[in-house]
């Protein structure tokens, strides 16, 4: 089930945005929580800030206790809302670098996209100034990604497996 467009609350968006630009040295990551709706639109309604587990500064693991954790948030959201809610995603960062996903994003979204298809990833881009004008932007995208293989072996980073980031339209 590719996903056709995901929405951002503007609530979440900020606290994913004040965590993407908490630090220029590292990356930071996080859950998301929400929900898929008919029209295989993403809603994510709140998210769960992370602590680092992995000591390389380029690299973000979410701890199985993590996830667990995330996955408890949301039952406990979807009790007090009424709504369906699950985990069904996470954010990272890229500092000093483009939002594409690299090839070790596109692995572990491939992952949990085998435990859940609607899965999404989202990638801020901050701290990467623009030359031409000396201003810093932050750029943002969602992606899921894509299997080419026909065997179904896990997709193999390339351009053509990236997931169509121009098909998933993310709304805040």
């Amino acid at each position: 089930m590719a996903i056709s467009c995901v929405h951002l609350k503007a609530g979440a968006y900020m606290v994913c945005l004040t965590h993407a630009l908490s630090t220029e040295r590292e990356e930071i990551m996080g859950l998301c929580i929400g929900e898929v709706d008919v029209n295989r639109v993403v809603h994510i309604v709140s998210v769960i800030m992370l602590r680092r587990s992995d000591k390389r500064k380029d690299r973000v693991e979410i701890s199985p206790e993590q996830l667990t954790h995330a996955a408890s948030q949301a039952e406990r959201l979807a009790l007090q809302t009424g709504k369906p809610l699950r985990v069904l995603g996470w954010y990272h960062s890229h500092p000093h670098i483009t939002v594409w996903p690299s090839h070790v994003d596109v692995r572990t979204q491939a992952m949990y996209q085998m435990m859940d298809e609607g899965f999404v990833g989202l990638i801020f881009s901050c701290f990467h100034d623009d030359k031409t004008n000396n201003l810093g932007h932050v750029t943002v995208t969602c992606f899921q990604s894509t299997n080419q293989s026909p065997e179904g072996e896990p997709p193999i980073p390339s351009d053509h497996n990236l997931g169509d980031t121009s098909a998933v339209k993310l709304l805040y």
